[in-house]
């Protein structure tokens, strides 16, 4: 009898963690969301962050459907690209060294200025929707999302 009762918890435990990771899984990798559904989390996100009405909730989510494919990252390290999240591979022969930075950068300047001008047109027309004293935490909030990203700055 301990026997069974045993097992059957083994069986249990191993299932419910088997579930768990592929609800983690699910998480990890945004590419698998529907568009549309990661463009009504965002503004779903902004609509209880800041405390917006009804009128500026549906002015938002079509400033997030305007903007949803102007202002998604492009380029090997973001979902929806093969090898997504993972660095490429240096060759062989570079084993141990740093690798030289590309000479023609031109398409990453050309791609990082469409970017910001897609964000300045995003700000203002939030800026239309939003109030003065929540434009004001939206923008709090940006900047201490920039300085994130970005690390400390040791500055001598």
């Amino acid at each position: 009898m301990k026997k069974i009762i045993v097992t059957m918890m083994v069986a249990l435990l191993v299932g419910t963690s088997a579930m768990a990771q592929e609800s983690q899984n699910e998480r990890r990798h945004p590419g698998k969301f529907d568009k549309t559904e990661m463009i009504k989390h965002r503004t779903d996100e902004t609509v209880s962050r800041y405390k917006l009405n009804d009128k500026q909730a549906k002015q938002l989510l079509e400033l997030n459907t305007k903007y949803a494919d102007k202002m998604r990252p492009r380029g090997p390290h973001h979902p929806g690209h093969p090898g997504a999240g993972r660095p490429p591979m240096p060759p062989k022969e570079m084993k141990g060294k740093r690798p030289e930075p590309p000479k023609d950068d031109s398409k990453m300047q050309e791609h990082r200025k469409e970017m910001e001008a897609n964000m300045k047109a995003y700000d203002a027309e939030l800026k239309k929707i939003l109030t003065d004293d929540q434009y004001k935490s939206y923008q709090a909030d940006q900047k201490k999302m920039r300085e994130k990203r970005r690390g400390p700055r040791n500055i001598e």
